[in-house]
């Protein structure tokens, strides 16, 4: 807007300030300045997994950095979703009716023992909690840490971890966080560091 009427005042010659140019405007509209988000490395996440107090605690961790699920999505999984290593997302972001999310093999069989467990009937849902609770659970353990994180830091990690040790980008898009363009994949992952290309280089061409 701003560009226009500088535009329309030029060209008409017109003897008047251009009302985007007026601080109240400028104020409202100004540009949101995003920074980067920190990158948790796999120590980190490890502790976070570990330190968690129980077997559901451990396995909401685990579904979001390992299997790289949103909190959404792990709140939405009930017992009927559990497909050996595959887990059917209902609802899912992307707007589709439903996705396949896949499990490590240990990850599989200790989530059939908590649902075994728990005695769950295929409709009930495997965990729960609400938002709020699931929040402070991560939160609460980076704290801990020392370390400021959200839900969305651990499958964010999921797909950086992936890529960081060599998984193609194909993959990690369709398979890991199920996005339909691999753009939005490539903004999720953040930026390569200076260390991160150089290393990559040496694995492949020899220092």
């Amino acid at each position: 807007m701003k560009a226009f009427f500088n535009y329309i005042i030029e060209v008409a010659d017109l003897n008047i300030k251009s009302p985007c140019n007026t601080a109240s405007l400028s104020k409202t509209f100004k540009m949101v300045q995003h920074r980067p988000r920190k990158i948790l490395d796999k120590e980190t996440v490890d502790e976070i997994i570990f330190k968690s107090r129980s077997i559901r605690d451990r396995l909401i961790h685990e579904l979001q950095a390992r299997c790289g699920l949103r909190i959404g999505e792990v709140l939405n999984l009930h017992a009927a979703d559990i497909h050996g290593r595959k887990l059917l997302i209902q609802e899912p972001k992307s707007g589709r009716d439903e996705e396949i999310a896949f499990m490590p093999e240990y990850i599989s069989a200790r989530l059939a023992e908590y649902v075994a467990s728990q005695k769950l009937s295929p409709g009930d849902r495997v965990f729960l909690l609400c938002y709020s609770t699931m929040w402070n659970l991560v939160t609460g353990l980076g704290m801990q840490l020392n370390v400021r994180i959200s839900p969305h830091d651990l499958s964010r990690h999921s797909a950086t971890y992936a890529s960081r040790n060599g998984v193609p980008l194909e993959i990690i898009s369709k398979i890991l966080l199920r996005h339909q363009d691999l753009k939005t994949t490539q903004v999720y992952l953040g930026k390569i560091s200076d260390t991160e290309a150089i290393r990559w280089l040496d694995i492949l061409h020899g220092k």
